[in-house]
């Protein structure tokens, strides 16, 4: 019997399965249904869309490094319940505040950030619960999974929130969405395996804990160059994240529904990436293909800004959907490298302390995007956005990637050094 076919009928893991998978198209439906709110209920200005997109990251920057040492210390399953739980109680106090007709931005503000930090602990603590479920052989085929609905939800999420807007208003969407956080509670609850405290032997100091996972990614020349590629992408990104709705909606004059079909367009560009990332990568090497895929992922960003000039919808949603088409080429062929590349006792520190790194920077550029949009006008703002993905992509491209068509293949292998590593620690899986 296949690996494949044994996780599909893993009782337990097609649970954990479920369960994430909701919970990642959950997270990024709240990313979407947030700023939609703020615009087309609250009426909220730039700066006010910068703090916004601020608060909804701000976890990753302020708590990423610390998580994963914390959740190694707590029962997963539990961890994961209570995010799901949390998420869910605080989104659904947005719609039933405006049924009493007393919702604010102050009230949405909150919700960003509680969501947010429930987030955090949710992605860290799924990726840690994996091998206390599977066997360690089925470790790889398992994460293999989640990665995988993690990265089509990442694209497909936006996508799913934009045909729920052409049919329904943003609070009823959150209403939605808040109940997907209860179905992933569902499964969750319904997962067999003892949820069992984590081994206390052998733990060290938390700040050593971080050191470790956090040294092991700043000394990897490779892994040093494709964070902080990702970093900077996610930094200009969320500058046009801040500002994208609000751009649309007022600057563009379109319609909620028509800014659904907009972020569609994103979700089949996705998951064209989804299914054409292997064999592009087969087809220019795997080294080649993350510089190559942040390449092709330029002009589509700049169609963004050139939707002021005419035609909107045609070039918003080709934007879109080159844009997510090269995210995902790009995330899936790098965290295959990470996978492969980390000493299975420091993956879930390393997963965190990059997480710190790519994530850490979304809420500056959330500010950013506000100060930006409020001192310059939108439309500046979001040129600015774009030609900062150019600086992104010099990382990879100005690095030994391009020459590269077969990358090192793990901790054993002589061309990948083993550094930041101190002493013995538990193993947990990758992740983003």
């Amino acid at each position: 019997m296949s690996n494949d076919r044994s996780l599909v009928r893993h009782p337990d893991f097609r649970r954990l399965w479920a369960a994430e998978t909701v919970s990642q198209v959950g997270t990024q439906v709240t990313l979407l249904a947030l700023p939609v709110l703020a615009v087309s209920l609250l009426d909220a200005t730039p700066l006010q869309m910068g703090y916004l997109t601020a608060l909804e990251t701000a976890a990753f920057l302020l708590i990423g490094l610390p998580a994963g040492a914390w959740v190694d210390r707590w029962r997963r399953k539990r961890v994961l319940v209570t995010a799901d739980l949390v998420r869910a109680v605080v989104l659904g106090t947005l719609p039933l505040a405006y049924l009493l007709d007393v919702l604010t931005l102050g009230q949405l503000f909150v919700v960003a950030a509680l969501t947010g930090t429930a987030t955090v602990f949710f992605d860290v603590a799924y990726q840690s619960y994996l091998p206390a479920l599977v066997d360690r052989d089925q470790l790889v085929d398992g994460n293999g999974k989640l990665e995988a609905s993690r990265a089509v939800a990442q694209v497909a999420g936006p996508g799913v929130t934009g045909v729920l807007l052409r049919v329904m208003s943003a609070p009823v969407v959150i209403a939605l969405d808040a109940a997907s956080f209860l179905l992933s509670a569902f499964f969750l609850g319904r997962i067999r395996r003892p949820d069992v405290v984590p081994d206390r032997a052998g733990r060290r100091s938390l700040r050593a804990e971080i050191g470790e996972g956090l040294s092991f990614v700043v000394r990897q020349p490779l892994l040093r160059r494709i964070v902080a590629c990702t970093g900077t992408s996610n930094l200009f990104s969320s500058i046009t994240t801040t500002l994208l709705v609000l751009y649309a909606l007022r600057e563009l004059e379109l319609s909620e529904s028509t800014l659904g079909l907009v972020f569609s367009a994103g979700a089949v560009g996705g998951l064209v990436g989804a299914a054409t990332a292997a064999r592009f990568a087969r087809r220019v090497g795997e080294g080649r293909a993350i510089p190559l895929a942040i390449l092709v992922a330029l002009p589509f960003t700049a169609l963004t800004p050139l939707a002021a000039v005419g035609a909107p919808l045609v070039l918003l949603t080709l934007g879109q959907l080159g844009f997510s088409w090269s995210v995902v080429v790009y995330n899936v062929t790098q965290v295959s490298f990470r996978q492969r590349l980390c000493p299975p006792a420091l993956l879930g520190r390393m997963n965190a302390s990059v997480r710190f790194i790519v994530f850490g920077t979304m809420p500056l550029g959330g500010l950013l995007g506000g100060v930006l949009g409020t001192w310059l006008g939108v439309l500046p703002a979001l040129w600015i956005a774009a030609a900062g993905q150019v600086l992104a992509a010099g990382w990879v491209v100005a690095s030994p990637l391009r020459h590269l068509r077969e990358l090192p293949g793990g901790p054993d292998d002589p061309a990948v050094p083993v550094v930041g590593l101190t002493g013995p620690a538990p193993g947990s899986p990758p992740g983003t």
